[in-house]
């Protein structure tokens, strides 16, 4: 069997990857979607002062907003179409799968295979719809009491704007939910966090440049500049380590005979992620995070003196906003774990297939064997995601510097982009399985 390395060298190759006519698809069908986005994120919700709203989001971009602006890809400070982005699909993921952990009739429909899992699909699509209502409503209402200096953000507010903004930011979510699932389906694979990726890569660009600005102007020193860039390229290496990391949990089969001939007897590893919920962990925080600081940032300054005292406290940067911050953090990841993997019935199926624990009893016990083990990597997993969220914006916030270097962004661009390449490689794999099989078949008949 060949080593991993030499696996990943055949499936990266350029002669496998010309001859891969449905990966080649699946590669321009994805690019396609994304680049459908990005226009998405330039038109205009009808009713809005373009000028008035980006000299809004100048002043008020170093906020909750300003990270909201960069899920979106730009998409909120321009607000457009796709101002809500797939936040609230995301909203709605998290609270259906609670659910499901909470709700016999949603237990029993996980456990009926395919068809449950679609009709719970179908109730997370519906209360996207009445998120994204509830959201896009909270900010068509914000958006006619917003001012500059320049004037109203708002062209003619009234009851036709807001039913016009609602009508079209919700559209434009159901919109990016549809592509994401296209995305995953007929493309690559990954559609809502590719979505969310180009997003953030698509400014990048954009926020080197400000940062080179910012030293040419004297206000960052160039010391500064160049230990930001060595400490980015440090934590991507931190990350990725941590992404691979895993545990390997030795299986051993029996032997057994058959016949005249013995069976089994093989050795195997079941290798368990440090960091099992990957990105969802930081995604789903962030997304819940934004929810109420979205409703502050617009009622500050109008609503009562808790409100705005709450507003300080959740704004970036702040003492709130990072204990909030991380305190979502680990409960999504031991929350994402606890969905993904279950030690009750990987142990059963051990047990059916005959597999066990070498000095563990299979059933209970190797069940309770997995449980500590994943509690232990899972513990490792968040402090890890916390470390790598948190102490960027730190300095951040000190610095002024753009949320598109936070921790948050950068796991999140070095996360997908892993997933992404798994993907294509196993695409790869797969099409040169399928070219020996084909090859076999002909000498068999010949």
């Amino acid at each position: 069997m060949a080593s991993a390395a030499e696996q990943m060298a055949a499936g990266l190759s350029l002669g496998a990857f010309s001859k891969a006519t449905d990966l080649k698809k699946r590669i321009w069908f994805t690019l396609g979607a994304l680049v459908v986005f990005r226009l998405g994120t330039y038109i205009p919700v009808p009713g809005i002062d373009a000028t008035v709203m980006a000299h809004l989001m100048t002043q008020n971009g170093g906020g909750i907003l300003g990270m909201f602006n960069m899920f979106t890809g730009g998409a909120l400070g321009r607000m457009t179409i796709f101002a809500l982005n797939v936040m609230p699909y995301i909203s709605s993921s998290i609270i259906i799968q609670m659910m499901t952990a909470a709700v016999p009739m949603l237990q029993a429909l996980k456990k009926e295979g395919e068809s449950g899992r679609q009709k719970i699909t179908q109730y997370t699509r519906y209360l996207t719809v009445i998120i994204a209502t509830v959201q896009a409503y909270g900010i068509s209402v914000g958006l006619q009491g917003m001012k500059s200096t320049l004037g109203p953000a708002v062209i003619d507010p009234g009851f036709f704007f807001t039913f016009t903004c609602v009508v079209t930011l919700v559209g434009g979510t159901l919109f990016l939910m549809w592509l994401g699932e296209q995305i995953t389906s007929r493309g690559i694979g990954n559609g809502v966090s590719l979505i969310i990726f180009s997003g953030i890569v698509a400014n990048l660009p954009v926020a080197i440049a400000n940062i080179l600005e910012l030293g040419s102007t004297g206000a960052l020193s160039t010391f500064f500049i160049i230990s930001f860039f060595v400490i980015g390229f440090a934590v991507i290496g931190f990350v990725v380590f941590m992404e691979r990391a895993q545990r390997r949990i030795l299986i051993q089969y029996p032997k057994r005979q058959v016949g005249q001939r013995m069976f089994g007897g093989d050795a195997t590893h079941m290798p368990l992620k440090v960091n099992t919920s990957g990105v969802l962990a930081p995604i789903f925080a962030s997304s819940l995070l934004l929810i109420p600081a979205t409703i502050v940032g617009f009622s500050k300054g109008a609503g009562p003196g808790w409100l705005q005292f709450l507003g300080r406290e959740l704004s970036h940067g702040q003492p709130g906003y990072m204990i909030l911050y991380a305190v979502l953090i680990v409960f999504f990841a031991y929350f994402a774990t606890a969905t993904v993997f279950n030690p009750e019935e990987t142990a059963e199926n051990l047990k059916k297939n005959g597999g066990f624990i070498p000095g563990i009893r299979p059933g209970a016990n190797t069940a309770a064997y997995f449980d500590t083990v994943l509690t232990r990597l899972t513990t490792i997993g968040a402090a890890y995601l916390v470390i790598v969220c948190l102490l960027p914006e730190f300095v951040l916030s000190n610095y002024s510097l753009p949320f598109y270097f936070g921790g948050t962004s950068l796991l999140i661009i070095v996360s997908v982009t892993m997933d992404t390449v798994s993907q294509v490689q196993s695409h790869l794999l797969a099409h040169q399985y399928e070219g020996l099989i084909r090859k076999n078949r002909g000498k068999s008949r010949k």
